[in-house]
């Protein structure tokens, strides 16, 4: 199997780790909720796993950009579903350069064979 289709893979399990660590991060209501973050903390420590794996195909500021773009927009959206927050005219446009740049990496950069 391909090692950068391997790295994308562990690269997605650190979003998705990420991702479920940040919405925990609200239930725990500032750490005073024992078992969310108790969760929060071991989602965030096996993201950090993924994203170190990750980083053995693909280079550091690829990976982070994708992991905190991707991140960036889920964590938007399950804050708009989930917790009912609204997002503004400012943040949505902010958040479509910072996917922009995402899509500018990957289909530009040859830092990273795709």
């Amino acid at each position: 199997m391909n090692p950068v289709f391997i790295g994308y893979g562990f690269l997605m399990l650190a979003i998705i780790c990420e991702i479920m660590a940040t919405t925990l991060l609200v239930k725990s209501e500032q750490f005073t909720k024992l078992i969310p973050t108790l969760m929060m903390a071991a989602l965030y420590i096996v993201s950090f796993y993924f994203l170190s794996q990750t980083l053995k195909t693909i280079p550091l500021g690829i990976a982070y950009a994708i992991w905190g773009g991707i991140g960036i927009v889920l964590t938007a959206i399950i804050g708009t579903v989930i917790f009912k927050q609204t997002v503004d005219a400012g943040a949505v446009a902010g958040i479509t350069l910072i996917v922009s740049g995402v899509i500018v990496i990957n289909v530009f950069s040859h830092t990273v064979g795709h």
